[in-house]
């Protein structure tokens, strides 16, 4: 595939995306948002700027943010609270929207409090992600930084603060232990005791990400984020990454591809030995699973295209300077051309869903498309360098 006919292809992905969740107000839809897929939906709108020089796609990452904000950094229209999350009145919640977390947008209201739980149900309530919120702190750096503006590094920096202080687990002495892995709309208490795998690795790298941009943009900070860098990185020590799901083996090589960029470059060799050794073998047993032999009635695609997205970071975590190519260490050269097939053949899987879509395809249909366009044209969203295209601002 040509990049030309990627980025048509995306573009066209993007384009039904945004007509289909209110994004266009001349499509007349009612807003539909989704913190996750609207992470990769930001990303995609700036890669097809950067591409075409349209401002058009440009605008479509402002408004999709704006709209992002409004939407999921207010109680939902069921809830009988109102207003901004963050407890700001109207005109200081729009000055500081992530100032409180951002709703995942899921179907159901959040479980009450005198609610059982029902581990199948939970998936379909609302509340906040951890690993939602550093999604879209990394879309936010990348318009910051694709902008030259300070309010979406300011942004990033006060959802970080809410989300590691509605979300850090404490012990008795007041040390970070773990990470809530889903947390109430108002981040008062926690919906579930489980610890993502990956968080505390996620919210290391995204926390120190959004330092930077902050740094390098100007944006006004009471703080920073300094002692929470520090609490992640206490939380990072001896873990095991290890994961057979391909959306988290993804996830690894994403996490692995920007400690690979200044400034990101991480100088803890054990923990970048690792992430590697993780997603290496996560890679190799999902290749040895043999699922991508099966029909794609039996897949889900989002979940593989998570991986596929990953994929194209391995250039990246090599690089020409990097020792893991001449050492036993990481992916050998050959490996890496496998592995790039390996997403080739992914994505070529789920292209014809995008024009005779079945119904598991139009069941996840938003974040299948958006998923799609991002494995097509992946890098602004698996950048942390000051892309600056054509020097123009938002």
């Amino acid at each position: 595939m040509t990049p030309d006919s990627a980025t048509a292809i995306a573009a066209q992905l993007m384009s039904g995306f945004a007509r289909r969740t209110g994004l266009y107000p001349e499509s007349q839809k009612k807003q539909r948002r989704y913190l996750w897929t609207d992470a990769f939906a930001v990303c995609n709108f700036i890669e097809l700027f950067v591409r075409t020089g349209n401002e058009f796609y440009r605008q479509c990452a402002t408004d999709l943010i704006d709209q992002v904000h409004y939407v999921l950094g207010r109680y939902r229209a069921d809830d009988s609270r109102q207003g901004w999350i963050s407890g700001l009145n109207e005109e200081s919640g729009k000055r500081h929207p992530t100032m409180g977390g951002l709703r995942i947008g899921k179907p159901l209201r959040e479980r009450q409090a005198d609610e059982p739980v029902d581990d199948r149900l939970e998936w379909d309530r609302d509340g906040q992600y951890f690993h939602y919120l550093t999604k879209w702190m990394h879309a936010l750096c990348r318009a910051a930084v694709t902008s030259g503006h300070s309010a979406h590094a300011q942004e990033a920096l006060e959802l970080g603060e809410a989300a590691f202080r509605g979300f850090a687990r404490k012990s008795a002495s007041g040390s970070v232990i773990g990470i809530y892995w889903k947390m109430s709309t108002d981040l008062s208490r926690p919906l579930t005791f489980a610890m993502g795998l990956h968080d505390a690795l996620d919210g290391f790298v995204t926390f120190r990400e959004v330092q930077h941009v902050v740094s390098k943009t100007h944006a006004k900070a009471s703080n920073d984020l300094t002692a929470t860098v520090k609490s992640l990185s206490n939380l990072c020590r001896s873990r095991d990454w290890s994961t057979s799901d391909p959306l988290g083996i993804g996830g690894l090589l994403f996490d692995a591809c920007r400690f690979a960029q200044p400034p990101q470059r991480h100088d803890d060799d054990g923990l970048v030995e690792a992430i590697e050794n993780a997603y290496d073998t996560g890679i190799r047993a999902f290749v040895a699973s043999q699922l991508l032999i099966r029909p794609v009635s039996q897949r889900l695609a989002f979940r593989e295209l998570g991986l596929a997205i990953g994929l194209r970071a391995i250039p990246i975590i090599i690089g020409p300077t990097k020792h893991a190519v001449e050492s036993d260490r990481g992916l050998p050269k050959r490996s890496q051309v496998q592995y790039q097939s390996l997403a080739d053949e992914i994505i070529r899987a789920w292209l014809p869903c995008t024009q005779s879509p079945d119904e598991l395809w139009q069941a996840h249909e938003d974040i299948n498309d958006v998923m799609l366009a991002t494995a097509l044209i992946p890098d602004t969203f698996l950048s942390v360098s000051e892309r600056m295209p054509l020097d123009a601002p938002y």
